[in-house]
């Protein structure tokens, strides 16, 4: 994802959320390319966006959504993970012609509107986002 697709990912956020949220755009390595914490913004959401676009971004799910699916409530697959993975609903990954080239976390908001907002936000840009 190039840093101007990232930054029109947080514009379309920015200009569409129904309340304050803090995004994260993050390249496939889970590293940060853009990001931003809105007005009023409780703090640690911005640690839940940065954890939920690293999910996306570097497991084999499409999103938290789905990944959280997969495992489910098992202990033992839960403790295999990378601690630093959320299951929490609102990371979703971005595609080019079928190529994951990072993902968004949004954070602040019921967990389904964060992910609706991620969701929207990669097709505005002109990426491809998995359907919910």
């Amino acid at each position: 994802m190039t840093h101007s697709e990232a930054l029109a990912v947080l514009r379309s956020i920015i200009d569409s959320a129904a309340g304050p949220v803090s995004v994260v755009v993050v390249d496939t390595h889970g590293e940060v390319i853009a990001s931003v914490a809105m007005t009023g913004a409780a703090r640690d959401t911005y640690l839940n966006a940065h954890r939920k676009a690293y999910t996306a971004a570097r497991s084999d799910a499409y999103t938290t959504r789905q990944l959280a699916e997969k495992v489910g409530a098992t202990p033992t697959e839960l403790a295999s993970f990378d601690p630093f993975f959320s299951f929490f609903l609102g990371g979703v990954a971005a595609f080019r012609e079928g190529e994951r080239v990072g993902a968004v976390g949004v954070s602040g908001l019921p967990g389904p509107v964060d992910e609706a907002l991620a969701i929207a936000s990669i097709c505005a840009t002109g990426l491809d986002a998995p359907a919910p």
